[in-house]
């Protein structure tokens, strides 16, 4: 067995640490399970072929999430080239029980997700979810700490309004927000 040059291995060795990160990652940005599996399986290959382009010591999560992000940013730039089609049975049919409001309120808050410009939805992701810091997350997206903050912020906002939360109206009148 030959032995992997040394950043290779390293990354070899640190991927599967970080994999469930990724897939948290790439489910929020697809939607799709496959297609976020899919996007994880390119993030991987991808880090491990070109492993020698691991600044070292740095740091691995936040150069895994930067190929990802780069990745599904391709993949849409791709997609909205070509027509958007979806077999019936990938669409999902809204349905649950009238008393479950915590799911009703989960569903609602995910639809809310989706409604947010591909840039919010990414930092509010990172940030919120995936707990980055303000500084890993703007190495993540390649953009400042002023535009991740500015961009949480206004993220932040706008799912409130979608939500309809901390507002007496109901989140149907954030519809026409």
């Amino acid at each position: 067995m030959a032995l992997l040059p040394r950043p290779a291995n390293e990354v070899a060795e640190q991927l599967p640490q970080h994999l469930p990160a990724l897939r948290r990652y790439a489910r929020a940005l697809t939607g799709n399970v496959a297609a976020a599996d899919d996007l994880v399986q390119d993030c991987a290959e991808r880090a491990l072929s070109r492993a020698h382009l691991w600044r070292q010591p740095g740091n691995m999560r936040a150069w895994l999430f930067t190929i990802l992000h780069n990745i599904n940013a391709n993949n849409r730039r791709r997609a909205a080239a070509g027509p958007r089609l979806a077999a019936i049975e990938d669409v999902p049919e809204p349905s649950w029980p009238a008393d479950q409001l915590e799911r009703l309120m989960a569903n609602r808050t995910l639809a809310a997700l989706r409604q947010l410009s591909d840039d919010h939805r990414e930092v509010l992701i990172l940030v919120a979810i995936e707990g980055m810091a303000y500084a890993e997350a703007a190495e993540v997206l390649g953009v400042a700490i002023g535009t991740i903050m500015s961009r949480l912020s206004r993220a932040r906002d706008q799912l409130r309004r979608l939500t309809g939360e901390g507002t007496d109206e109901p989140a149907a009148g954030a519809d026409a927000a």
